[in-house]
């Protein structure tokens, strides 16, 4: 009795052990900040971003994943946030959020366990505007003790995500917006 006793208290350890071993493996964030930036010659002002982008990364599978609620989005000048959420633009009220979810595919070149910084090759289905495209990009990785940062830039094309507006038409607006992603996942 007090063999099968120990037998099951060692296993049911184990199995505590090994579980907290997968979560330890999955970092989160809830301060991922996403920055946009649109402007052109004709017009400086289309940048914004947004503070509250949460995130999660496997650093055990290299499963990435993103959530970015559109209002959000801070710009400098009230008329351009309002003009950003608006039914010409992203309609954040129908879509109110855009997500990425991917993975690295050099995840062998990674070691999370070790300090140093890392350039991972990302890949995944951006949706945007209830549209989802497949983009492949790449971020430079720093892991420091615990915590593991990680940034990225790329640009996209509005046309792909059946967005447009006068704006875009008329030049005021890049057509191709640049996307910076910053996150220090814990």
């Amino acid at each position: 009795m007090i063999r099968n006793y120990f037998k099951v208290s060692v296993t049911l350890v184990a199995f505590l052990l090994s579980g907290a071993a997968l979560i330890a493996q999955k970092k989160v964030t809830t301060s991922a900040v996403i920055n946009f930036d649109a402007t052109t010659g004709l017009n400086p002002l289309p940048k914004a971003a947004n503070t509250a982008a949460i995130g999660s990364l496997d650093t055990r599978t290299g499963n990435i994943a993103f959530e970015v609620t559109i209002k959000n989005f801070s710009f400098a000048n009230p008329r351009m946030q309002s003009d950003f959420n608006g039914k010409t633009w992203m309609d954040s009220n129908q879509f109110p959020t855009s997500t990425f979810k991917g993975r690295i595919t050099n995840l062998t070149e990674i070691n999370f366990k070790a300090d140093g910084k890392y350039q991972a090759r990302v890949e995944g289905s951006l949706t945007i505007h209830g549209v989802t495209q497949t983009i492949s990009t790449t971020a430079n990785i720093v892991v420091a003790g615990k915590q593991i940062k990680t940034s990225s830039q790329f640009s996209l094309k509005v046309k792909d995500y059946n967005i447009s507006g006068p704006a875009i038409g008329a030049g005021k607006v890049a057509t191709d917006p640049t996307v910076t992603v910053s996150a220090d996942f814990k």
